[in-house]
């Protein structure tokens, strides 16, 4: 899977991170940043998803589609299509290029808007990717964990760098009887559950 990617893929994901890396380093307002997952994370997410049970593979956080990328890989492998969703224009615009660009067009499907505004269309989950504002991902993982099938897998990243913001839900959902879960110290941390 990782071997074989694109020329076309390589050079967007380098592109990406080289502006997510100068978005760190110039003050880049926090909205207009990137603030995009790390390789290593990427590969991570990607192993998941294509060991994932049978469901709806979704992403909640588009940002300029770099994660949404790696998730390809899995959806590639595995016949399967991502919904990724994006609530702010301008990243889902730069998405929407990335995309054109890479040829993902035909396994990412990305949605401009609210992820809450649009949950009762998502049925059957067998992986989500959380990666949005810290504020929404506790609302984001009650609507989710119901829908997921058995087996299914729930990542949520920036489980140790926002560890102060997601301490409340970090508890939640390790105390929570209906996944296994447990912070992964990859990348930026990664919560990880299973639905039992």
């Amino acid at each position: 899977m990782f071997n074989d990617q694109s020329a076309d893929v390589l050079e967007v994901m380098h592109e990406l991170e080289v502006r997510d890396e100068h978005d760190r380093d110039n003050g880049t307002p926090h909205l207009e940043r990137l603030r995009q997952i790390t390789p290593d994370t990427g590969r991570f997410i990607a192993l998941w998803a294509a060991a994932a049970p049978a469901g709806a593979m979704i992403e909640i956080g588009t940002s300029a589609g770099y994660s949404a990328l790696w998730l390809a890989q899995a959806c590639r492998i595995s016949g399967r299509s991502l919904t990724t969703f994006e609530i702010l224009p301008e990243k889902a615009r730069l998405a929407r290029a990335t995309f054109a660009r890479t040829q993902v067009t035909d396994v990412v499907h990305l949605v401009e808007g609210d992820f809450l505004d649009h949950v009762d269309e998502v049925e059957d989950v067998g992986f989500c990717f959380l990666d949005a504002e810290k504020d929404v991902y506790e609302s984001c993982y009650d609507l989710i964990v119901p829908k997921m099938v058995p087996g299914a897998i729930l990542i949520a990243d920036n489980a140790t760098s926002h560890r102060d913001d997601l301490q409340s839900m970090l508890d939640r959902v390790l105390a929570d009887d209906r996944v296994d879960a447990m912070i992964a110290t990859v990348g930026k941390g990664e919560l990880v559950c299973r639905r039992r």
